[in-house]
Formats: C-alpha cells, structure tokens, sequence
C-alpha cells in the first residue's frame, strides 16, 4: 500500500506531461512566437551568443526580469530558435506543479481527496494552456506553488532546508518577475502574525525573517548591480511598470466595454506620448526615463478622471475572473479554426467556472483552519490587489490556479457528506 501511494505523484506527473504535450502537437503545432514571446526568445538567443542581455543589437535592456530569457537560451543551445523544446520544458515545469499540488492537498487533506486534486489539475484548461507559448506564466505558478508548499512544510516542522529552499525560491520569484519582490513582504508579514499568535515561537520566526530575505537577496543583488552599471540607478530586477499603467490608464480604454477595459499598447492608445522615445535603438537608461513618463502620464490620467476610475478598478476585477483567456499571441487565439483547438476552448469554457465556486466554499469551510491557509489568503489578496490596481485578465490569474484547485478541494469533504446515502449513515 506505501508503495502504491509513493508511486502516485509520477502517475500524476505522466498523466499532466502526456495532456501538456497532447496540446503542443496538435492545438499548438504550429506555433512560433510573437509579441512577448518574441522578446524574451530574442532575448535569451542575444544572451547565450552575443553575451548580452539585449532586445535589439547590441543596447541591454531592463525591460524584461532575466530568468526565463535565460532559460529560453540555454533550452535553445542543442537546437534551432523555432524548436519545441523549451515548450516541452513548460509541460514538465506544469506537470511538476500539478505533483505540488497532490502533496499539499495530501497534507491539508489525504490521499483519495489529493488524487482527486492531483488528477483535477492535470487536466485543469487554465494551466496547460500556458504551455504553448514562452511567456513566463508556466515557470512563475511553478516557483510560486513550490514557495508556498515549503512554507507551509515549515510552518509544520521547522526544518532548516525548509527555512532554505523557501529563501531561495522567493528570489527566483523575484528575477522571473519583478513583482515576486512583493512575496518577501508577504513572507514577513506571514511570520509575525503567526509569531503573535504563538504558532512559532519568537526564535524561529527572527531566523526566518533573517533567514529568508537574506537569501533572495544574494539571487537578487548581483542582477541589481548589473542593472545599475547600465543605468546608474537602483533597480531591483526590471522596469515596465509605466507602460503597463499608461496602456491601462487611457481614453480609448476607458471608453471600451467592461471586459475589454484591459491593456492597449501606448504606441497606438497614447502616440503623442509614445513617440517621444525610440522603438529599437532606446538603451536602457532610455528605458528607465520612458517609464518614468509613462507613469507620470498615467498617474496624471487617474487624477484628472476620477469620476471613471471606479469604473476601470472594478472592470479589472471582473476581467480577471473571466474563463475563457484571449491573448494574440496564445495558441488558442492564433489557430481557433483547428478542431482540437476549438475542444480546448470548449473545456476551457466550461471547467473553470465550478472550480471558483467550490473554491469560494472551500475558504469557508477552511475558516477554522486559518493558520494553515494564512499564506494563500495573503498570495490570492496580493494577487487581486495588482490586477485591480494595474489591469486584470484571465492570464493574470494564472499564478493563483494551483491555489484554487486546492481550496476547491478542500470543500469537497464537506460537501461530500451531503450526497452520502442515508442507509451509509448511523
């Protein structure tokens, strides 16, 4: 019976690899990157042959977080540019989270609700759909599910490799988004108030509030340097906030219907403030001053229409809640005439919807267990708060899937004793 129990996390891991690459031979053959995909491909190509981490020629950039260009590279050394292999490291990394999230719900629940999990995730729309494409989406929920099941690892056995992996993983967090900084404030805030309530005592948290930074900073510092010696300013990872706030903060956005009230490119939404800087040769202290401009223009927005923000902020919250993501570059989007395609599209209508649902009962019915689940509110709060306060869409909701599928879990027990057949019940 151990036996058969240690061998379910590969079961899991074969049956999440072979649905991964089931839809990258037939929904997303024929796929090539575009957009964002583009840039980090071009990116990470520049890095393992020129030696540079730049977009165009030979300028750096700070635009792009460097961990996934990187890998992008050296997945693409033993092939050429157009290859499936870094898709194909995407589909094991998605795998990997759905192993993740058969252990956790092993710990929170047991074995036959973490098959279920285990099994659920595997074939969840709104994981595997990020596969087909080189955004960061897949290797960001991967860091950040194996992050928050460590923590909680020690939050049970205050082990010190526990402690380590956690440090670790927050930096790589960060240098595969900029916004993975915000988990170190999210770590520490975690730990006090577990501290206050007694659940750790004092000793262990201060290690831990030492501990933890300390070592996301020795992954974090180095590339902070980097960026300084081409901009000569402090910049943590990378910049691009300005266009992202510019893109969702304009009058042809704000006159869009509600689910279209996302993001449109500045160089088309706001040209009298986007050509002030060049498309292809802008360097990367360039960089730094256009974002700088674009967030003062954006922040200039808001203030001089108030009376539509309400409007904006709760479109971003509605948005990012939608089933069904669209994107340009997603494969679903690009080949929708495909038949395999379109199936995809039809479980991705019909899946998610009853996953939030339960999910929603699933915190209430975890209520009493608040410790154990402190960190996931704190990451599904944090989460929300960017989308409402940037722009929200189904992708930006990725990272939080895994923790969906798990409380979505964690309500079945509870419900399960209201469809157990009266004659089973003394």
């Amino acid at each position: 019976m151990r036996l058969r129990i240690q061998k379910i996390p590969l079961l899991i891991f074969v049956l999440a690899l072979l649905v991964r690459a089931a839809y990258n031979l037939t929904a997303a053959a024929r796929y090539l990157p575009l957009a964002d995909s583009l840039q980090y491909r071009d990116i990470g190509l520049h890095l393992v042959q020129a030696h540079c981490f730049c977009l165009h020629g030979n300028i750096p950039t700070v635009g792009r977080a460097p961990l996934w260009p990187v890998l992008i590279g050296l997945l693409s050394l033993p092939s050429n540019p157009h290859a499936l292999s870094v898709r194909l490291f995407l589909c094991a990394l998605d795998a990997g989270t759905c192993v993740l999230i058969y252990l956790f719900a092993r710990r929170l629940l047991n074995a036959h609700w973490a098959l279920i999990a285990g099994i659920s995730a595997s074939l969840y729309p709104n994981l595997f759909i990020y596969t087909g494409w080189l955004y960061s989406e897949t290797l960001y929920t991967f860091l950040l599910t194996a992050f928050i099941y460590v923590l909680y690892c020690f939050q049970r056995e205050r082990r010190l490799r526990q402690a380590v992996v956690s440090g670790l993983l927050v930096g790589l967090l960060a240098l595969t988004r900029p916004n993975g900084l915000l988990l170190i404030g999210l770590c520490v805030v975690w730990l006090l108030v577990l501290a206050w309530q007694r659940h750790f005592n004092w000793k262990y948290a201060l290690r831990m509030l030492v501990l933890v930074p300390a070592l996301a900073l020795l992954l974090i510092v180095p590339w902070t340097l980097r960026n300084y010696l081409v901009t000569q300013r402090f910049l943590p990872v990378a910049t691009g906030d300005g266009t992202v706030l510019l893109g969702a903060y304009n009058d042809p956005v704000a006159q869009r219907s509600w689910d279209q009230m996302t993001w449109f490119n500045p160089l088309k939404s706001v040209p009298e403030v986007a050509k002030s800087f060049p498309l292809y040769t802008c360097d990367a202290r360039c960089e730094m001053g256009r974002e700088d401009v674009y967030k003062g223009h954006a922040l200039q927005w808001m203030q001089t229409h108030l009376e539509r923000m309400p409007g904006l902020l709760t479109a971003h919250l509605a948005d990012m809640w939608l089933p069904v993501a669209h994107e340009s570059d997603l494969p679903t989007d690009r080949f929708a005439d495909q038949l395999s395609t379109r199936v995809v599209l039809v479980w991705m209508a019909i899946v998610p919807l009853p996953t939030y649902l339960l999910a929603l009962l699933g915190l209430w019915y975890t209520r009493r267990r608040w410790r154990d689940f402190l960190f996931i509110y704190g990451v599904l709060l944090l989460t929300i708060a960017q989308n409402i306060a940037f722009y929200g869409i189904p992708r930006f909701r990725a990272p939080i899937e895994p923790l969906l599928i798990l409380l979505a879990t964690c309500a079945l027990p509870s419900l399960s004793k209201y469809v157990t057949p009266r004659h089973q019940i003394k």
